[in-house]
């Protein structure tokens, strides 16, 4: 069955399927294949971590530490996958050969933040999903932009993504997390509501789009390793 027909024939299976029942189904469904979640370990993040762990905490989780996160980040994500009991953290590091030919100074995202995302964050998820047919993001509609109409499974070059939470609320989010005691990131209560790299990420106000943190100033509001039919997602700020 093509990847897209498959991709619109399970969000119609689970339209009206809870995040737990979707999750599971799509970890056992032979026609997608292995799965693996992709985890930024941010500021919701926890909400699917914790249900992973209790569906299978022996999924693959991968990581992407672009070795430009906060101590903070780096501090949670410890602290989460113990806590959660999670068995098979994969942290995905940006190749040593390509960050001395194209950023051995660090500054790369100072004029060229796309560039900078692909070599630490678009290029190293690549080479970590070979051998997965489909792979579980946190993305939701609230989100914003491009995000609005996120279905819960779409094509995504040659795997199927899936988005659990696509249509959660800020308030299912904040009700998930202290009805089962979870931990937050730190940095959700210092005013980030979306937390990425430390040279790219600012506090949003409380009227502001989520995102708008991410990039400020710029036109960019997506690091790029989310792709629709070989095009980069991108959701206004």
């Amino acid at each position: 069955m093509p990847l897209k027909e498959l991709a619109e024939r399970r969000s119609l299976l689970h339209r009206k399927s809870d995040a737990p029942t979707l999750l599971r189904h799509a970890l056992d469904d032979m026609s997608i294949g292995p799965v693996a979640m992709v985890s930024s370990f941010g500021a919701d993040s926890v909400v699917l971590l914790h249900m992973i762990s209790e569906i299978d905490p022996t999924t693959p989780i991968l990581f992407i530490d672009t070795e430009m996160l906060f101590d903070a980040t780096l501090a949670y994500q410890r602290e989460v996958t113990k806590q959660l009991g999670l068995t098979d953290i994969r942290v995905i590091k940006p190749s040593r050969e390509a960050l001395l030919e194209r950023d051995v100074d660090g500054t790369l995202h100072h004029f060229n933040p796309d560039a900078c995302c692909a070599l630490r964050k678009t290029e190293p998820l690549e080479r970590a999903l070979d051998g997965f047919g489909g792979w579980i993001t946190g993305r939701k509609r609230i989100h914003g932009g491009a995000r609005k109409s996120l279905p819960l499974f779409e094509k995504s070059e040659r795997r199927i993504k899936i988005n659990p939470l696509a249509n959660w609320t800020t308030a299912q989010i904040a009700d998930y997390i202290n009805q089962h005691n979870l931990p937050r990131h730190p940095m959700v209560a210092q005013g980030f509501p979306s937390i990425g790299c430390q040279p790219c990420t600012t506090p949003a106000e409380a009227d502001e789009d989520p995102r708008a943190g991410r990039w400020r100033g710029q036109e960019k509001t997506e690091c790029g390793i989310h792709f629709v039919d070989g095009k980069p997602v991108r959701s206004a700020a």
